[in-house]
């Protein structure tokens, strides 16, 4: 059948139906350009994305009720493991993207808003619009633009945790970075806790630095460290700095004792499956830098060459302190390990929980739940039952790098490519 924007060419003369081919041909090769996003993220980057396994993309206005609407093979969760229940209780409320190539690897809920640590810079969002009202980079002062860890004190001060760039201290006027040339212990900063004197504790790749607000004080394993590479740290109620390391798990206490627990000791799982180590140290982390030109490693990977899963003993990646002083552990490899000061306990896909290598931890300031972001998913363990969301549950990415819980208990999961929001499925409804 002719269309009748050809009978209405036919009509023309030759000489402006030419013309006007022309103009139609230019007008579609426009059409068809692409927007490129700017991974530096200088403008608002809420791009909805989603898991490709989905039929239909769920937009934040017609959330996905897990379980419910789905196509039917996604109907049929896989058998549970014991005392896991499928995370029935959340439903996917929205997500957006931070660039294809990037990774979230820090999340912090602050009251109407989320900021967003990734490898190529932080975005604060508000969390109701959707909408980027700040963004934090080099351009605004950063010394490198990924961010392993975000941390706000009880001043509302913010301190940024970064790769090859010091932290640095925003404090709603001024971005200042601090480098190991004013006395700080490393360039890699992967964890951050404010102690009640108000000394900020700082992990790095090389030892710990307890800073006063003037002057750094660094330890290492002369001093008792474990291990130099320290990825996690939390002060406890009663001043002791606990730090999470690549040989174990380092305590120094408020009388300046310090204690060291290893696998040996009952830090992490035993390693049933007989997986492979992995090499795969520092995990992500800058391969080298030249002034601006920031080469990332973004080898995140926890596989052996053969695509199996690894495992690292007594390597802790993240940490956190329940309510009852319960600290809690994120190994490589031997699943979530809780110590009560007396006693280890070890959790693992075998007790419910999604995967055993545990990258993030995060105590629900609701009601003190434990969530867990894994290579598999995340979970959620209330002392007694397991639950978990993950890819047949819709989300977008099975490594989930960050947990954060905002004041209307939504869950926010970083993970490669952007964040994931969930939310109760009944406003004040009990999770279980």
């Amino acid at each position: 059948m002719t269309s009748a924007r050809e009978i209405f060419l036919v009509r023309l003369p030759s000489s402006f139906r030419f013309l006007i081919r022309l103009l139609l041909l230019v007008s579609a090769l426009i059409g068809c350009k692409t927007e490129r996003r700017n991974p530096s993220l200088e403008k608002p980057i809420l791009t909805e994305r989603r898991n490709p396994s989905l039929e239909k993309p769920t937009l934040k206005e017609a959330a996905m009720t897990l379980g419910a609407d789905l196509p039917p093979e996604r109907n049929r969760p896989a058998k549970p493991a014991p005392h896991r229940r499928p995370g029935g209780h959340y439903s996917l409320s929205g997500s957006f993207s931070t660039g294809e190539g990037s990774y979230v690897r820090s999340l912090l809920a602050d009251g109407a808003s989320l900021w967003v640590g990734t490898t190529e810079g932080i975005v604060k969002v508000a969390r109701k619009s959707g909408e980027a009202v700040q963004t934090v980079t080099t351009k605004e002062g950063l010394a490198s633009p990924y961010i392993f860890t975000m941390k706000k004190d009880p001043k509302g001060v913010y301190w940024f945790g970064t790769n090859n760039g010091g932290v640095s201290r925003l404090d709603g006027k001024e971005l200042k970075t601090y480098l190991p040339s004013h006395g700080l212990a490393d360039f890699w900063v992967y964890g951050i806790d404010f102690a009640s004197d108000g000394a900020v504790w700082i992990a790095t790749w090389d030892g710990v630095s307890r800073f006063d607000g003037k002057n750094f004080k660094n330890y290492n394993t002369k001093d008792g460290l474990a291990d130099r590479w320290v990825y996690a740290l939390s002060v406890d109620r009663d001043g002791a700095v606990w730090f999470g390391t690549e040989s174990g798990v380092s305590r120094l206490d408020a009388a300046g004792r310090w204690k060291n627990w290893r696998h040996s000791d009952g830090l992490g799982a035993p390693n049933k499956s007989g997986l492979s180590k992995s090499d795969n140290t520092g995990f992500g982390t800058l391969s080298q830098s030249k002034g601006e030109d920031y080469k990332h490693n973004h080898n995140l990977s926890v596989l052996d060459p053969g695509g199996n899963e690894t495992y690292n003993e007594n390597y802790v990646f993240s940490m956190a302190i329940d309510g009852d002083g319960n600290k809690w552990f994120g190994t490589w490899g031997g699943g979530a390990s809780r110590f009560d000061g007396d006693r280890w306990q070890n959790f693992t896909t075998e007790d419910g929980l999604a995967g055993n290598i545990v990258y993030a931890v995060t105590v629900d300031p609701h009601d003190g739940a434990i969530w867990f972001g894994t290579n598999h998913g995340v979970s959620r363990f209330d002392g007694q039952n397991w639950s978990s969301l993950t890819l047949r549950d819709g989300l977008a990415n099975e490594n989930v790098y960050a947990v954060a819980i905002d004041t209307d208990r939504h869950i926010w999961l970083g993970e490669k490519g952007g964040v994931d929001e969930w939310a109760p499925r009944e406003k004040g409804a009990p999770l279980k």
